[in-house]
């Protein structure tokens, strides 16, 4: 599902170059659930970005489902990214003036489909999540456990094929936490692809594997094959 070979990027300002992601490989299978780890500033959200298509790197190859996709345009990387990828953000980011109903709905206003099929997906999916008693809430009334349920339920109503979390429960106390994990834990059992930034031991044990991170480079967990060629 993802590929990724000698993966580089670099932020440059007018005084110095900050290298975020050196030369990263790593391959994602589908149906996985990859946590990936590391201390702050190793280049983990910069990863999750760019296999997000939110940021592009300055070289190497990013294929998704054999597609190379790390040069498309930023109208092209818009396209490809609705009904393909889900994100779940640490902030949860919810529009305060629409109701959780809504702000589910919001990915599938993209999508060529009939209003009654994106009213019955969002019904589906609030009861999946066990906030259908939420509908017609704010985002302000609810608490930050509910806020996260809703922005899981927005993340994943479009059936995207991978679905990328950046410290899904980073915002949470720990009993909330918990259950946003196992919710994600529930969907990857039910087939998701699941891509999750975390600096918990706790929620990367909910992971089939870890991918461990340091100053910009993959120390272990990438899955690429050690004896490649090289020609």
């Amino acid at each position: 599902m993802i590929y990724t070979e000698d993966l580089t990027r670099a932020f440059r300002s007018s005084e110095m170059e900050t290298l975020a992601l050196n030369k990263v490989n790593i391959q994602i299978e589908e149906g996985e659930f990859v946590a990936v780890m590391g201390p702050s500033g190793c280049g983990k959200s910069t990863l999750l970005n760019i296999l997000g298509l939110l940021d592009r790197p300055n070289a190497g190859i990013y294929r998704f489902n054999d597609k190379e996709v790390h040069a498309l345009s930023e109208k092209q990387a818009t396209h490809f990214i609705r009904g393909t990828i889900g994100f779940i953000f640490q902030s949860f980011i919810l529009m305060d003036e629409l109701n959780v109903s809504e702000n589910i709905a919001l990915p599938l206003n993209y999508l060529k489909m009939k209003a009654s099929e994106r009213k019955a997906r969002v019904k589906e999916v609030m009861h999946r999540l066990k906030i259908s008693h939420r509908a017609e809430h704010y985002p302000q009334q609810l608490s930050g456990g509910q806020q996260q349920r809703v922005a899981i339920a927005r993340a994943v109503v479009a059936s995207p094929s991978i679905i990328l979390a950046d410290e899904p429960t980073g915002n949470l106390d720990s009993k909330n936490g918990f259950e946003v994990m196992n919710l994600l834990s529930d969907l990857n059992a039910e087939g998701a692809t699941i891509v999750m930034v975390t600096h918990s031991e706790r929620d990367a044990g909910f992971a089939t594997r870890t991918i461990q991170m340091l100053d910009g480079k993959v120390l272990s967990g990438g899955n690429i094959l050690e004896n490649r060629k090289v020609i």
